[in-house]
């Protein structure tokens, strides 16, 4: 059998071990590729992955830890699979849109905003979720308005206004010399 060596171009650098040449990824990115690898071999070898009850509570902290410091950089390979495979369910479920317009969500708030104040035990509470309601966009109860009307005109128009104006106004013309003379 013939050995066939491939031709490789001198020009390009080759990174010195595996690490280097990993693109950097950020925290959640990183997870869901080990996500993705974690599955795909599971399925190969035709095992699930079910965690036990310390991978789910050591990926709930991990979670708590992560949430609390954004710039955290976890150490992923330190943790089983099954951890990792629940963190990256956990993020998955809180990383999506919970509706598709904000519409939905406006009126999502004004309804159990309204249910509030229907279901509520004191007067406290049902003034409250009153002035909620008042002040979401659109209900606007407590918002001071002011209009203003604009008119345009052709500027003969505005001229002869204020020739109207000018002409209706009376003044007269006193003479300050002669009265500084007088006294």
């Amino acid at each position: 059998m013939q050995t066939l060596i491939p031709e490789i171009d001198t020009d390009i650098p080759l990174p010195k071990n595996a690490a280097e040449a990993m693109p950097n990824l950020s925290p959640k990115e990183e997870l869901d590729m080990r996500a993705r690898t974690i599955k795909v071999l599971a399925d190969l070898a035709g095992t699930s992955i079910q965690p036990a009850p310390e991978h789910i509570e050591e990926a709930e902290t991990l979670a708590r830890e992560m949430i609390s410091n954004p710039k955290m950089r976890p150490e992923y390979n330190r943790y089983p699979n099954e951890t990792m495979a629940y963190l990256a369910g956990m993020v998955a479920q809180t990383n999506c849109m919970l509706v598709d317009e904000l519409s939905e969500l406006k009126m999502y708030v004004v309804n159990r905003l309204i249910m509030e104040i229907e279901e509520a035990k004191d007067s406290r509470s049902r003034i409250a979720a009153l002035s909620k309601l008042g002040e979401v966009d659109g209900v606007d109860a407590f918002k001071k308005r002011s209009e203003v009307t604009v008119q345009i005109k052709p500027i003969e128009e505005v001229e002869k206004e204020l020739l109207t104006i000018l002409e209706g106004i009376e003044y007269t013309v006193e003479d300050i010399k002669s009265e500084e003379a007088t006294k």
